[in-house]
């Protein structure tokens, strides 16, 4: 068995490309247009005015600009939302220092609950951005944005603050700035605001009411419904009353209680006041904004008097729903094994039992629950990565690490190299952990095949599964520990095929020993990883451009070289060298003069001419109340399964002639970089992952949810639903 010695020039070449290939990508990014004022710095903190634009020319089509108002906090430092509960006072901003101005909307992001003391309030801690809707009177002339902002900060004590802020944005048309996605990703935490009982993100107000459940107590009622099926999880709920100053009426922190199926809760919220004041509480304006995990609802109403109905409580939650949706995940799991994205997986597979012929009972068995533990392993850290990225704030969704390049660099380079030393290009003892799928995996430990369970994990992920959805939407939107439970279950449905071998060993031992009739069925197997590695760098050239993708190529290309001349003469090792010493030089090239990425992250993907438009949320209602039916289809370039559908659902004469007539508006919403927009989207009705496609019209105000794998016919019937 030849080994890889003496080759440290060319990794150094390739360690230093790639250092020159991250400070292109950070100095293009650093391009990128940034428009903000100075910022304003005390002790503790840091206060600045950011826009999206570089341009006074409004972006939007209600001629309004996006601007932020940024606020970095240190410490422990906290302020104020816009309703501050019992104590503290809101940013209150006077842009008395504004030129060309019309107007300024402030957007409040959901803010935090702080509980001391049996003392209730709400703000915001580290950072927070607020949205500033901006309309200018004189449309793409320069236009001045700056004033005072008087704000109160508190730690253990609490400090009033002013500061003067100003931020100038130049006339004429402009492009989006570097800070267009953390103005965006606050704008997305921004409650909905529904005028009625219908859905808005996921969520409805059945009722709010006042109720008096003993002389002189009150308390405000309001009953939230899910919808589509999410179950309500982290509930909170924040009223605003007609009396601003919290010393005359204050409201607490909810009680609440949920249905058995969680589908269903009621939210009991004390008032607490001057009873002078108390009496005068029935029948005036309330606004109530409910939280429930990443979902929120803003709802106002004038609020009654109810008959008190003894404070009855919701029946207790059983665990019949968690012991179904378990059932979800592991049916998801094992469903997971026969999607089209796992042919590579399932040739890793077909390998390691190749290598078994002749193999002792007691070692087949070691080597498949190795198998069996790498993809539980993998799954535990999925969950972590995701309740960390959750708990972060970040948008989270299952296969998201498909949108990112370095993710698919690295997926690419590793399945080309295993699929050439399938080939016999070169034989090496790479490192145990990873040897179970290289030829040499009869001599390996363990870790070998431990490994292969992970990479087997890692290529599943673009898919989904029936009721795998189901599961992820519910272990997203619940706890940490409901995560990590409901992901391992999922990895043991995964896993189930190795388990089986595990337990009968002789499924595995009757295999013939390798023969030249392996070596035939290696090169079968490495075409499919070949075929794997070309999807992921057609993935790449969505993401990042086609120019950054060659580069990535000419780097793979000289990994292989490098590995192939190794095991050659001494001749073909230098000409290899030098292969690879000019392939790196060309893809420094390449990078230093890369341009960002060529790639929108919405409505771009397959979109035939005339046929699907971009994704545009606010515009469903409008087209439903026209009378039209609306397809939104989420999809991705690494989702295969999105693929399939396209050619199963979306190909057909009579789907197609459906699509194109003047009533339908299919929507087409591309998850292949990532979307606050798209995952605030896909929360709204508890789906964490893709493909995902709804379905609104007259008939379906709301949308209706398809299952993951289409039909032409499932599709008709949808859009014949919607039309009512």
């Amino acid at each position: 068995m030849r080994v890889i010695q003496n080759n440290r020039s060319f990794y150094l070449v390739v360690l230093m490309t790639l250092l020159v290939w991250s400070g292109a990508r950070s100095a293009s990014a650093n391009e990128s247009a940034a428009l903000a004022s100075d910022w304003f710095d005390t002790e503790f903190a840091a206060v600045r005015l950011i826009s999206s634009t570089t341009g006074a020319t409004p972006m939007t089509d209600d001629g309004s600009l996006l601007l932020g108002l940024e606020f970095q906090l240190h410490d422990d430092w906290k302020i104020y939302w816009r309703s501050p509960g019992d104590a503290g006072y809101p940013p209150k901003p006077d842009w008395n220092d504004s030129q060309n101005l019309e107007s300024v909307e402030i957007r409040w992001p959901v803010p935090l609950r702080f509980s001391v003391l049996g003392l209730e309030t709400l703000g915001y801690k580290k950072e927070v951005v607020f949205p500033l809707v901006v309309k200018p009177e004189n449309v793409g002339e320069p236009l001045r944005l700056g004033g005072k902002i008087d704000y109160l900060i508190c730690s253990d004590i609490c400090i009033p603050e002013t500061l003067t802020l100003a931020l100038d944005v130049p006339g004429g048309d402009g492009e989006p700035t570097s800070f267009v996605h953390l103005i965006s990703k606050y704008a997305s935490r921004v409650p909905r605001i529904s005028n009625s009982k219908k859905h808005s993100n996921g969520l409805r107000v059945e009722s709010f009411t006042l109720a008096e459940p003993k002389p002189g107590a009150f308390e405000v009622r309001v009953t939230v419904n899910s919808h589509a099926s999410l179950p309500l999880s982290q509930m909170d709920a924040y009223v605003e009353g007609p009396l601003d100053d919290p010393a005359l009426v204050g409201f607490g922190k909810p009680v609440v209680d949920f249905d058995a199926d969680r589908l269903k809760a009621n939210l009991r919220i004390p008032v607490k006041g001057l009873p002078e004041f108390m009496k005068s509480l029935p029948g005036r304006a309330y606004t109530v904004t409910v939280l429930d995990g990443n979902r929120s609802i803003e709802f106002s109403s004038i609020v009654n008097l109810e008959a008190d109905s003894g404070s009855e409580k919701l029946p207790p939650q059983t665990s019949h729903s968690t012991i179904t949706i378990l059932v979800f995940a592991f049916l998801g799991g094992l469903i997971l094994n026969l999607m089209p994205c796992v042919l590579p997986v399932l040739s890793i597979k077909v390998i390691s039992v190749i290598n078994l012929g002749g193999v002792e009972r007691r070692d087949v068995r070691r080597r498949f629950l190795a198998s069996a533990a790498g993809i539980l392993v993998s799954f535990a850290i999925l969950a972590i990565g995701l309740i960390a990225l959750k708990n972060a704030g970040h948008a989270i969704g299952w296969g998201i690490q498909f949108q990112h390049p370095w993710f698919l660099t690295f997926m690419a380079l590793l399945v080309v190299v295993f699929a050439c030393n399938l080939w016999g290009w070169f034989e090496f003892r790479v490192p145990g952990f990873a040897s179970a799928v290289t030829k040499s995996a009869d001599n390996q430990g363990l870790s070998g095949h431990f490994f292969s369970g992970m990479l087997a994990t890692l290529l599943a992920t673009p898919c989904s599964a029936p009721f795998l959805g189901t599961a992820v939407g519910f272990a997203l939107s619940r706890g940490y520990q409901e995560i990590l439970v409901i992901f391992l279950v999922m990895g043991l449905g995964l896993a189930i095929p190795y388990l089986l071998i595990a337990v009968f060993p002789g499924w595995a031992t009757r295999l013939p020993k390798p023969g030249a009739w392996m070596v035939r069925t290696q090169q079968v197997l490495g075409l499919l990883l070949v075929g794997t590695g070309v999807w992921l760098v057609s993935v790449l050239m969505t993401q990042i451009g086609l120019q950054l993708t060659l580069f990535i190529t000419l780097l793979i290309a000289c990994v292989v070289i490098a590995l192939f001349v190794q095991s050659r003469t001494s001749v073909l090792g230098k000409v290899g060298k030098t292969l690879a010493s000019a392939g790196a030089a060309g893809a420094i090239l390449l990078a230093i003069t890369a341009p960002g990425n060529s790639k929108s992250s919405v409505g771009s993907l397959n979109v035939p001419e005339g046929l699907w438009v971009p994704f545009d949320q606010q515009a469903i209602a409008q087209q439903v109340r026209e009378g039209k039916v609306v397809l939104v289809d989420v999809t991705a370039d690494w989702c295969i399964t999105c693929q399939v559908n396209k050619s199963f659902a979306f190909s057909g004469e009579d789907i197609l002639e459906t699509l194109y007539s003047d009533q339908i508006v299919p929507m087409q919403a591309d998850w292949t970089l990532p979307d606050e927009g798209i995952s605030k989207f896909l929360a709204g009705f508890g789906k964490f992952g893709i493909p995902f496609n709804a379905v609104y019209g007259p008939g379906a105000p709301d949308g209706l949810v398809l299952p993951e794998l289409l039909s032409e016919d499932i599709v008709l019937e949808a859009i014949d639903d919607a039309r009512g």
